[in-house]
């Protein structure tokens, strides 16, 4: 809506596989190869055999797969590229602490409500609006029996209840079952995808990337949280001119979800410079029907 409010485009937002419902053969295939074609089939499924210009925007891992899907010859419609708060350096560096920080997190949950507020108060994203969309596709529902951990057993169909406003003081995290006087079954969140065991993938998704994005013959636009990020081929790619770069408000590392209206504003005038949209006007027809 932010992005459709300010120039003429279409936005195709794709949950990546082991994300979202998305169901798929070899769920836990999260190699780049694998995810870069996830995005070409998805492209071709919705626009065919011959796409309609594309810019690929993808935040942290996501944005890693878009500089590999423009890269290659997947994706010979692509005019331009996005990446938000993606930068080899420093990722390389967080994945050393990775597995720490997915143990330190809480394995399920009570409630949605309990996921949600977990992800604002431990600071995952700050904007408690963009929490109550995104949590929802990470998080799955399932059943534990009296004395069982809370871990998935069986995936059922979450009943998300909105617009609780108000956070909870009591416990949301359900690491350890609960003790009961009812044999009856009681439902906990839990992750969706278990992260630890994709370990194997992580190198992949980095390694390279910084310049395999400067390399990428289009347009390109990287979006950071903060300058310190930057690394070294990126610092000396900046300084050549071969990318636009914008440093955001002060926000983490969920820049989209922390302050979408920036983000939007970022995207838009990348887009209305390069020419591959028109500014939003109700009476103003756009040149660029394949973007409506």
């Amino acid at each position: 809506a932010a992005m459709t409010s300010r120039v003429t485009c279409r936005v195709l937002a794709m949950d990546l596989r082991g994300h979202g419902a998305t169901q798929v053969r070899h769920a836990d295939d999260l190699s780049t190869q694998t995810m870069s074609r996830d995005v070409a089939n998805v492209v071709r499924a919705t626009y065919g055999e011959i796409p309609p210009p594309i810019i690929l925007v993808g935040h942290s891992m996501g944005g890693a797969i878009a500089v590999h899907a423009a890269s290659g010859a997947l994706q010979p419609s692509v005019v331009g590229l996005v990446a938000i708060d993606v930068v080899e350096g420093s990722a390389m560096d967080v994945l050393h602490s990775m597995q720490n920080f997915l143990r330190g997190r809480p394995k399920s949950f009570k409630s949605i409500d309990h996921a949600i507020e977990w992800s604002v108060k431990s600071g995952q994203i700050r904007n408690l609006e963009s929490a109550k969309v995104s949590m929802v596709g990470q998080v799955r529902r399932c059943e534990v029996e009296e004395g069982e951990s809370a871990e998935p057993v069986s995936p059922v169909t979450e009943s998300v209840a909105e617009g609780h406003e108000e956070f909870y003081d009591l416990n949301y995290v359900t690491d350890k079952a609960e003790s009961s006087t009812s044999a009856e079954p009681c439902s906990v969140y839990s992750w969706r995808i278990d992260l630890s065991k994709a370990e194997k993938y992580w190198d992949g998704w980095f390694r390279g990337i910084s310049n395999l994005f400067l390399s990428c013959n289009v347009p390109k636009l990287l979006l950071l949280a903060g300058i310190d990020r930057l690394d070294r081929d990126l610092t000396i790619g900046q300084m050549q001119g071969k990318f636009m770069m914008q440093v955001l408000p002060p926000c983490g590392h969920a820049v989209h979800e922390d302050i979408p209206d920036k983000v939007a504003d970022a995207l838009a005038s990348f887009m209305i410079r390069h020419k591959f949209a028109e500014t939003r006007s109700e009476t103003k027809s756009s040149s660029y029907p394949f973007m409506r």
